[in-house]
């Protein structure tokens, strides 16, 4: 009775964990968004380049995931009674949002490698509204397996009524879900990997990756962070799930680290994209000049940040990067060098 009425308690504390990760996830992205994009879109040439739409369509994937991610964990806190098909969507919805997160990652990935290792084509291709389009398909490609496993729950199972919305209400489809989920990552994942790889050759070959370069490498690691913190949280769950299986971990503890897991990478997702996207030096001095008192005190930290890594303020770039071509310095976006004949 009192080992019930424990795990009843902790229960109830990891539900809470959850609601506080994702709401707070939720309520700093809101800001965020609300500075960084309406920046975005009131400037003409912010919203023409591909890197600016990419970086609004990712905000706008991250609020929309946080917002469906704290209705999902407060109905389940609150013990909200409601059908299956409506949970169903909800459910849906979530899985859309994430896996949009993770193809508008790759998607921003392939286009520094189109932008960087094929510059013609890619200037003649990337028209705004090509962009625009693009990026709003993303939605479409990420809506195929949530719709597949929902239908094939529908077939498996009639619509009843839930005493609350939650996961372990449809492991019907548990199998397809998790491998369609691994193998959605490891494809997104490998395309980074190459598309990355390319751009590191390219930059090594015109001679703008080099060691004196901090900035380009360092812009280049922190990419690679920001696309950690949305990929790596599977995998440890896959992990825990196994290691589970396997009776090498308990339910409890597996359960603990997963709420453990799910709270960090939560908060880390919501503050890696608005890190990235500040970093740009046109985009950071048109948000700051738009909310100068909201955004005081977080110029502070992001020259901390700058200054921990040991980059190079605007002011102290070399001269001669003003005479590069744009497509030699795109190795990080903002990357300093010197042109190669």
């Amino acid at each position: 009775m009192n080992e019930s009425g424990n795990s009843t308690i902790n229960g109830e504390h990891l539900i809470k964990i959850r609601v506080f990760a994702s709401v707070t996830s939720f309520v700093l992205l809101a800001f965020f968004n609300l500075v960084i994009d309406y920046t975005i879109l009131s400037e003409d040439r912010l919203r023409s380049q591909a890197r600016f739409v990419l970086l609004f369509h990712l905000l706008v994937s991250g609020l929309i995931y946080f917002g469906l991610s704290s209705t999902f964990y407060l109905l389940i806190y609150l013990e909200v009674a409601m059908s299956g098909s409506c949970c169903l969507i909800l459910l849906m919805f979530l899985m859309m949002s994430g896996s949009t997160i993770l193809l508008t990652l790759t998607v921003m990935a392939v286009d520094r490698y189109l932008a960087i290792c094929h510059p013609l084509k890619y200037s003649s291709f990337c028209t705004p509204c090509k962009i625009w389009i693009l990026s709003s398909m993303t939605w479409v490609v990420s809506a195929v397996i949530p719709l597949i496993l929902v239908s094939q729950h529908m077939r498996k199972e009639p619509s009843q009524m839930f005493t609350s919305c939650s996961i372990s209400n449809f492991r019907s489809s548990d199998s397809m879900k998790h491998t369609s989920k691994i193998l959605l990552i490891c494809i997104c994942t490998v395309l980074i990997l190459f598309s990355y790889y390319k751009i590191l050759v390219e930059g090594k070959r015109i001679g703008v990756l080099n060691r004196r370069n901090k900035r380009a490498r360092s812009t280049i690691l922190m990419h690679g962070v920001q696309l950690a913190v949305y990929i790596i949280p599977t995998f440890i769950n896959f992990i825990l799930q196994q290691v589970a299986h396997a009776r090498k971990l308990d339910e409890s503890t597996k359960t603990l680290f997963e709420v453990l897991n799910f709270a960090f990478f939560s908060l880390a997702q919501c503050i890696s994209p608005v890190i990235y996207g500040l970093r740009k030096e046109e985009l950071w001095e048109l948000t700051s000049h738009k909310f100068p008192c909201f955004l005081w005190d977080f110029k502070g930290t992001l020259e901390l940040v700058r200054t921990t890594l040991l980059l190079p303020t605007k002011s102290s770039s070399p001269a001669s990067v003003q005479t590069c071509p744009e497509v030699l310095t795109l190795v990080s976006e903002e990357t300093t060098g010197k042109c190669i004949e």
